[in-house]
C-alpha cells in the first residue's frame, strides 16, 4: 500500500567489490523497447496545439519543453501505444 509519509530513501551498502560478474554470458540480444512489439504514437490534439503555439510564440530558434503521457501494451499484446496528452513549456534556466 502506498503511504507517502511513511516512505523513506532507500540505499544500497558501500562495497569495494562488484556484487555480480561483468563479464558478459551468453549470446547478445536486442533490448530496444520496439525489438518484439510494434509501436504506434498517439498524440492529442490539444496538446499539439498548444505546443505549436508556444513554439511560434518563443522567440529563440532552440528551446526545451516536455511533452508527457503514457506508455502501454495494446489489448491484443502484439504492440504498444505512447499517448502524449500534456505538454508542459518548463521554465527559463
Amino acid at each position: 500500500r502506498f503511504v507517502p509519509e511513511r516512505m523513506v530513501p532507500f540505499s544500497f551498502p558501500l562495497s569495494k567489490c562488484a556484487l555480480w560478474d561483468p563479464v558478459p554470458m551468453g549470446d547478445v540480444i536486442g533490448s530496444h523497447i520496439t525489438y518484439y512489439r510494434n509501436a504506434k504514437l498517439s498524440m492529442m490534439e490539444k496538446t499539439l496545439r498548444l505546443a505549436y503555439r508556444h513554439a511560434k510564440q518563443n522567440e529563440k530558434k532552440l528551446f526545451s519543453c516536455f511533452l508527457l503521457g503514457t506508455l502501454a501494451v495494446d489489448e491484443d499484446g502484439e504492440g504498444i501505444t505512447l499517448t502524449i496528452d500534456r505538454f508542459d513549456p518548463g521554465r527559463e534556466v
